[in-house]
């Protein structure tokens, strides 16, 4: 959880928040099949429906308190991994930014999977 202060009063945001403005945003970029999470059972990536596309999000809170995100996302094939990552990370840190007031200070892109269709 973050805290913010301000002349009237404090706000506690919490992981969830953080994990769904991102989860959002990195889904509707271009190329952005969905968020994926590793089954710790057999070890394979899954696809993440709507609603726990969240799971595909890990938040790092910072002492500074500022945040880190780290997201597993699945990719269409043929795209430019490197542009729809540059692009994702401009959209997430604009969304997370402007709606909860907090830095972010790094953002990774791990792309676990490419599926087709």
């Amino acid at each position: 959880m973050v805290k913010v202060e301000n002349e009237k009063g404090s706000i506690v945001i919490s992981g969830d928040v953080f994990t769904n403005l991102t989860g959002e945003a990195a889904t509707n970029c271009f190329g952005v099949k969905g968020m994926v999470v590793r089954s710790m059972t057999d070890g394979l990536v899954h696809l993440l429906k709507r609603e726990s596309m969240g799971k595909g999000v890990h938040v790092i809170y910072n002492g500074n308190g500022s945040v880190s995100l780290e997201l597993h996302i699945a990719v269409d094939p043929g795209i430019n991994i490197p542009a729809a990552c540059s692009s994702i990370i401009h959209e997430v840190r604009y969304k997370v930014e402007s709606t909860t007031g907090v830095s972010i200070e790094n953002i990774d892109i791990f792309v676990d999977s490419m599926i087709a269709g």
